[in-house]
């Protein structure tokens, strides 16, 4: 009977620290929610690293915080094309639901990432009311003009990206993530990629995030950084 008891006891203690651990994360979110509803965009690129398939429950989680009125579209930079697995909707949950895992693999590597961004932008409908942003997770890579310093962040379909966002009052906000190609294998591709995310969100009135390039950082501090930056752009 003690043996039963002891049990019993361990067993609540445990749900306990598994309830408090989900409360945590909850007040997490909730101490620090995105307070202006959004059009926002958010856009994976399919071959980035393994890991970052451990990211997604906090990335629905940022989507299902969003106020009411927000707009949110999911969609996949993958091989030649932007795979949209939602389409701006209102209902926050279904297009969280819509997060997949990324393929992580060089199958689905894009010639770059920017030609499908450009597609992305071209959906949000200059009807709206409210404020327009896209989430894009991205290696940030474009070795259309050839791997060298000089064109580190600087190409035709970076150019083009800033300006068709800035003519939709689109601002970019980027997580790097090293992809399964160049960025997971050298720290030069990595710091090209970072540095192209950088110009976009800069010029566009959003922020890139990223942390050293060696190594992945998971995207919790991302998340709440972004947070912080959106309200301070739109609710202050």
């Amino acid at each position: 009977m003690f043996r039963r008891i002891s049990s019993f006891i361990s067993a609540l203690a445990l749900i306990s620290v598994f309830v408090g651990a989900a409360q945590a994360n909850t007040n997490a979110a909730d101490n620090n929610p995105v307070r202006v509803p959004l059009n926002i965009a958010v856009l994976i690129q399919d071959d980035l690293t393994s890991q970052v398939a451990n990211e997604i429950k906090v990335t629905k989680e940022f989507i299902r915080t969003l106020p009411a009125g927000s707009r949110v579209m999911v969609g996949y930079i993958t091989s030649g094309h932007l795979q949209v697995r939602q389409p701006f909707t209102t209902d926050v949950n279904h297009a969280a639901n819509s997060l997949r895992i990324p393929l992580a693999s060089t199958s689905a590597s894009p010639f770059n990432p920017y030609v499908e961004v450009i597609d992305a932008l071209k959906k949000f409908d200059s009807s709206w009311d409210g404020n327009n942003a896209v989430l894009l997770i991205s290696d940030g890579l474009d070795t259309s003009r050839g791997f060298d310093v000089t064109a580190a962040g600087h190409t035709l379909d970076i150019d083009r990206t800033i300006k068709e966002a800035n003519r939709r009052k689109v601002s970019i906000y980027s997580f790097y993530a090293p992809s399964v190609g160049f960025t997971s294998r050298s720290r030069l591709a990595a710091s090209y990629g970072q540095s192209s995310l950088n110009r976009v969100s800069n010029e566009t009135g959003g922020r890139a995030f990223f942390q050293g390039t060696s190594g992945f950082v998971t995207f919790d501090s991302y998340f709440k950084r972004l947070r912080d930056e959106l309200n301070r752009h739109y609710a202050s």
